[in-house]
């Protein structure tokens, strides 16, 4: 199968998985919203917001995926790589500042009595929930073993986020409805502002982390050492065999792309155009089995 025809898959396959994420966050965002309002739930708002800023970025981002696929070019160096990379940085940061924000008026809730709500209903819905969620994402946890690119990766994170925070936001009133009926009764009101800001602070460990790698990539700094260590060995590996040295490595990871800069001598100063051409397929073949769309090139490194 030809590089055209790969990518052509790799895109249905991210459409059909990104479609699947739409519909699922169409669906869910609608049903938390109703329950929300109806029961006065900060933990169903929380997740509300979580799917309301997903599906506000899903449709950019369907527009955006053809644009991933299309060749590098004098204008473009880097394609749209980029854009994708400040497309998580910004879907990330608003998740950050609204979760900030629901941390802050969560905590004021508490000092001020904590609130009263249906904890039964919340209960039930969030099982199902729960269900629907688990549904969701064993449907594009199949479709990503054929590609899986960086959004996908994301995508599917927040959708096992939601089968957990559900199932622990279920547990939680359920354990409120006991307690409704023992004599620490006076603590069901604080449950779901503690429930709403546990789940803010495990929902914020995610975008914080994607907020700084996708800042690094857009500002192209180097990946991190295991990954720069992983080319190295990998390269080195085939480099051996027709006795060159790599005298320098520059790597850069923007989007799903990653671009490898080989420097090298050779031990005789002899290079063979034929040879280093097979070299840099051999090389780019081997880096494909870990990293999405990489290019390699080989620099001789010449004397001053």
């Amino acid at each position: 199968m030809g590089e055209k025809e790969k990518n052509k898959n790799k895109m249905r396959y991210e459409k059909i998985i990104m479609n699947i994420s739409l519909i699922g966050s169409i669906l869910f965002m609608l049903s938390e919203g109703f329950m929300a309002y109806y029961t006065k739930s900060h933990s169903l708002l929380i997740d509300c917001i979580f799917d309301v800023t997903d599906l506000i970025m899903i449709g950019p981002f369907m527009v955006l995926v053809p644009l991933l696929y299309k060749p590098v070019t004098e204008k473009r160096p880097y394609g749209f790589s980029q854009v994708e990379s400040l497309f998580v940085v910004i879907k990330y940061s608003v998740l950050l500042v609204i979760t900030v924000q629901l941390v802050w008026d969560n905590m004021y809730t508490i000092f001020h009595g904590g609130r009263h709500v249906d904890g039964g209903s919340i209960a039930f819905f969030e099982l199902a929930v729960c269900l629907g969620c688990l549904i969701i994402y064993l449907l594009m946890h199949y479709f990503s073993k054929k590609y899986a690119s960086l959004t996908i990766q994301a995508e599917i994170y927040i959708w096992k986020l939601d089968v957990i925070s559900s199932f622990g936001v279920a547990v939680a009133f359920f354990i409120q409805i006991i307690v409704n009926k023992t004599k620490f009764a006076w603590i069901a009101r604080y449950i779901d502002p503690v429930v709403a800001i546990v789940m803010a602070c495990f929902l914020l460990i995610e975008p914080v982390k994607m907020i700084f790698l996708n800042l690094k990539n857009l500002v192209l700094f180097a990946p991190e050492q295991d990954i720069m260590d992983n080319i190295r060995i990998a390269a080195e590996k085939h480099m051996d065999k027709v006795y060159c040295d790599i005298e320098f490595l520059d790597v850069i990871q923007t989007g799903r792309k990653t671009w490898v800069e080989i420097y090298f001598k050779s031990h005789n100063d002899i290079i063979n155009t034929k040879i280093l051409l097979q070299l840099r397929n051999e090389i780019r073949e081997e880096l494909r089995k870990e990293f999405d769309q990489v290019y390699v090139e080989l620099i001789p490194s010449l004397p001053d």
